[in-house]
């Protein structure tokens, strides 16, 4: 859906249109089934493939089986439904088994690396296999494991889910896989999740991309009564899902953004982009992190959503490019979000942790270097960044421990730096250095993809919404602390960073930062009319920071044009090359600009 924005530039009432439900195209012709057609049509592909016909039915942890159950019941009343989930180990092996990377830690685990045969039996498998009759539906996280254990050839159907999705679901009451913690604390479910679960999914599920025969909008089996009018889950063929993948690595396109409230989120969001008016306020919108966000693909009969990371780990040199994809792996590294704080308050003060800690203690590789782009500022907005001279970091360490008790508030002004903050300002903040974005901000955060690694030291007294206070790390903060990050450092490193690197015309192109500890390097255009681009061979992320609304067209044609509007977050794939960003015949603002983010020396011309 699109709904109304605006905001004032230079005086100038600009009108755009935040789009909160962006779409990617299906290949021509690609039909989307769903209901009872959808698992017909998988049963006769079954039926024409082998005389003893088997669906294989694979799906994410937290799919919900019971209803999935149902309506392939409905669907397919003479088939019968097998659990592959009944050859697991029992629930005490597999818990005994991943204790050591859950930790005793409320929030952070250690990364596994387990695949997803650790968790079942392996004789139990076998004789599932060797009791499964014609007309079978094995059903579950891991129903593959079966394909080479049959004699017949199964038709295979992945039923995806977005992790956004899954922690919504959580909130409402859903467990871990096969866990009994529906009432458990949402941090630590989230946590089962991202250091084990969605680890071991993301392993299995790859193995299926190539071969899959049908894929499944698992976010639409609804584990509560679906609304009437809406529509069943949509499902695709494995043709039209691979080459819906490979079409969207070559053309510009946006994923599906999510928003979230929060004890210091503001009001910008809301009013500008059109959010629910009865909710309190969103503190966040992740619309560029493809671990957690969606695509959905449109085509006929509607949309069927998918998570955004089926592509990256389907196209990653497509995606992000030879040397990027060298570099990290099937994993996109780079994270665009917004922190609203207008009218809001001020985030946690914190500090992420350097490289050789994260992957030391948390089985990381790469660690969450950030930075603040101002999208809008209050006269009065301001960002914490780095130690004052000349303090003790011992004393330091002490208040805020004491500040821990909620009746001894840390000085925050006594030991840290605060800078004013202003519409456009971009401050650099490499891990280790304490930062926290002020009241009355709109941030963009650009910043590298590990999102959860933030040691809070300071949360200003607060609980989280659910009441519970928020976690605080201040031993994990302690031993991160970079205490050279100063006044005079910051200033000289982190703060104004602005080098025009080439002014033609109309265009400015301006260096924005980040510092050269981070390895995303950041771009701004300002144009009147258009600007020149061109991926060089590694992914790019921009969002359309000034103006309302402007296009992205390919020079030689060799993609649609692909329309963006102001504070949108959008993918270039490193496949695209040259591109241009023009405004178009509706755009009324005066001038224009997009920051760019891309991951340094990784481009072609580096070379």
């Amino acid at each position: 859906m699109s709904t109304p924005i605006s905001d004032m530039h230079e005086g100038h009432t600009v009108r755009g249109r935040y789009d909160t439900q962006p779409t990617v195209p299906l290949p021509p012709g690609e039909r989307i089934l769903r209901g009872a057609d959808a698992w017909q049509a998988a049963a006769a592909l079954a039926e024409d493939r082998h005389v003893d016909p088997v669906l294989l039915v694979d799906t994410y942890p937290g799919v919900d089986l019971r209803e999935l159950t149902a309506q392939i019941s409905t669907a397919l009343p003479e088939w019968t439904i097998v659990d592959v989930e009944s050859a697991a180990r029992p629930l005490a092996e597999i818990e005994q088994l991943i204790a050591p990377n859950l930790t005793d830690d409320r929030v952070f685990g250690v990364m596994s690396h387990f695949v997803l045969t650790d968790f079942y039996d392996s004789a139990r498998l076998e004789d599932l296999a060797a009791t499964t009759g014609p007309r079978t539906v094995v059903l579950g996280w891991g129903a593959t494991l079966l394909r080479e254990r049959l004699v017949a050839r199964p038709v295979t159907v992945l039923v995806d889910l977005a992790r956004w999705e899954i922690q919504l679901r959580q909130r409402a009451g859903a467990t871990n896989w096969r866990a009994d913690n529906a009432g458990e604390d949402n941090l630590r479910k989230y946590k089962r999740g991202f250091f084990v679960e969605w680890r071991v999914a993301d392993r299995h599920k790859r193995t299926l991309f190539e071969s899959v025969d049908f894929v499944l909008d698992g976010n639409a089996i609804a584990p509560a009564e679906p609304h009437p009018d809406s529509p069943d889950a949509g499902m695709i063929t494995g043709d039209a899902f691979r080459v819906a993948l490979q079409n969207a690595s070559s053309r510009p396109f946006r994923v599906v953004p999510f928003f979230d409230p929060g004890v210091w989120g503001g009001q910008w969001m809301k009013s500008l982009i059109g959010l629910d008016p009865s909710k309190a306020n969103y503190a966040w919108c992740f619309d560029c992190v493809p671990e957690e966000n969606s695509l959905l693909l449109e085509g006929e009969g509607g949309v069927i959503e998918l998570p955004a990371l089926d592509l990256v780990f389907s196209r990653p040199v497509d995606l992000l490019g030879a040397k990027t994809f060298a570099r990290f792996g099937a994993e996109f590294p780079i994270r665009f979000d917004f922190l609203d704080t207008m009218d809001g308050g001020n985030l946690s003060l914190q500090v992420h942790p350097l490289t050789d800690y994260i992957q030391n203690t948390f089985g990381m590789h790469y660690t969450q270097d950030e930075s603040y782009y101002l999208l809008d500022a209050g006269d009065d907005a301001m960002v914490y960044l780095g130690t004052k001279e000349g303090i003790d970091r011992e004393e330091m360490l002490r208040d805020l421990a004491a500040a821990q008790d909620g009746d001894h508030p840390f000085p925050a002004e006594k030991y840290v730096n605060s800078f004013p903050a202003r519409k456009h300002d971009h401050f650099a903040i490499p891990a280790g250095t304490v930062h926290c974005s002020g009241a009355n901000s709109m941030v963009l955060e650009i910043s590298a993809t590990p999102f959860i690694f933030t040691f809070k030291l300071w949360d200003w007294g607060r609980v989280g919404l659910d009441g519970i206070p928020r976690p605080v790390h201040l031993d994990h903060g302690a031993r991160n602390i970079q205490w050279d990050r100063d006044t005079s450092w910051v200033t000289e490193n982190l703060v104004g960073q602005v080098e025009t690197i080439h002014a033609d015309g109309e265009v400015t192109e301006e260096s924005t930062g980040l510092h050269e500890l981070e390895f995303i390097e950041t771009r701004r255009h300002w144009f009147t009319e258009g600007a020149n681009h061109d991926t060089d061979g590694t992914v790019n992320v921009l969002n359309l920071v000034e103006g309302d609304e402007a296009r992205v067209v390919s020079p030689t044609a060799a993609f649609e044009p692909f329309t963006v509007h102001y504070a949108e977050t959008f993918i270039v794939p490193a496949a695209v090359g040259p591109y241009r960003i023009e405004r178009t015949e509706d755009s009324r603002s005066p001038r224009f600009a997009t920051v760019k983010a891309f991951v340094r020396g990784s481009r072609m011309s580096d070379n």
